[in-house]
Order: C-alpha cells, then structure tokens, then sequence
C-alpha cells in the first residue's frame, strides 16, 4: 500500500476541516494507535499508509456532521487521495453512516480502535495520572460497562469491531491501550 498524500500534508488538509483541539486530538490519536497496530500485525511495511488513514479518518466530521463519511470522498479526492485510501476512511463508518464494509484487517481494526480510543481517552482523563500508561483491562472493563460513563462511546460498535477482527473484548481493549500508551507522550506535545 501507497499513501497518495504525505503525512505532512495529510495534516495540513485534516487542520483545514477540523480546527477544535478535540478532534485533532482524536485524530492524532488514532494516526498512532492505527500505527502501532500496522507494526504489531505484521504490516510495518504499511505503517504510513495505516497512520495517515486513522489521521483523515474524521476529516469531515467536525464542519459536516450530518454527512459524516458522506463528505470525505469529496475533501480526500480534492486532495488528490486515492480511492483505496478513501475507502478506507469511509469504511470506519460501517452501518452508521456509511454503507463501506470494512474488510481488509486495516480496515477493520480502524472500526474497531476509532469508537475505543473515545472511551479510552475518557477513561484516563478521569485517573489521577491522566493517563493511559497505568490503566489495566480490568479498570476498562468497569468504565465499558457502565452505560453512563462516556455515553457518546457505542459500546455496540466496540463489540462489533472486536467480532469482525475476530478478537475477545479483553484482547481489543488490552492492545488498544498499549497501542495508546506507544503515542500517548507524542499526541500530548504535539497540541
């Protein structure tokens, strides 16, 4: 796989759709986790192309809402991103706003991680360390079952996420947060 778009550039065209430090967050959030897992998997050869894809994943999110994964074709194709990539991003929307079946494992892990790392984040906001690198499962699992913790966080797309990988919760949630906790001090000095 082969980016069509530079990493630099991606960023350049993400901050011109998405200003709220939040969803630049989430994104470069989910560019590392999505990073890490190319290189945990056995894709390190595609580690760039993984990480820009979790980068733009949302590029539409925050200025067109309602078209969430409707949008993006049209923002990535102007930027000259190619097709296999917006796919790809479009994929991460699967049965909420988008009719795109995830099916290569990159896609399928970004399903997964996107609607996780919400919930992890939410999750390591709320320690005293304000960090991921000292959460366990064990705590996840408390936070994931409580409906009223990080509402906005579906809990079904998480589960789906793990079905299609073909992962136990338990797994997803534990390389979800080492993924998180191999970017956590890059993502925070990059805001």
């Amino acid at each position: 796989m082969k980016s069509q778009i530079t990493r630099e550039d991606a960023l350049v065209l993400l901050k011109k759709y998405n200003q709220e430090p939040f969803h630049i967050l989430h994104a470069l959030t989910v560019e590392g986790v999505m990073r890490w897992y190319a290189r945990e998997l056995g894709y390190g050869e595609d580690e760039e192309y993984w990480g820009i894809a979790g980068l733009l994943h949302d590029i539409d999110f925050e200025q067109y809402p309602d078209q969430h994964c409707v949008k993006a074709p049209e923002l990535l194709q102007a930027a000259g991103v190619g097709e296999d990539m917006i796919y790809t991003i479009c994929s991460h929307g699967y049965g909420i706003c988008s009719d795109v079946e995830p099916v290569h494992q990159m896609e399928k892990v970004l399903f997964a991680a996107d609607e996780l790392t919400g919930l992890i984040g939410a999750a390591a906001r709320m320690r005293p360390s304000k960090s991921c690198k000292d959460m366990e499962v064990s705590s996840l699992k408390k936070k994931f079952k409580d409906k009223k913790f990080a509402a906005g966080c579906s809990r079904d797309i998480i589960r789906q996420g793990a079905e299609g990988l073909g992962w136990e919760l338990d797994e997803l949630f534990a390389k979800t947060i080492e993924a998180m906790r191999s970017c956590e001090d890059e993502v925070n000095a990059a805001l």
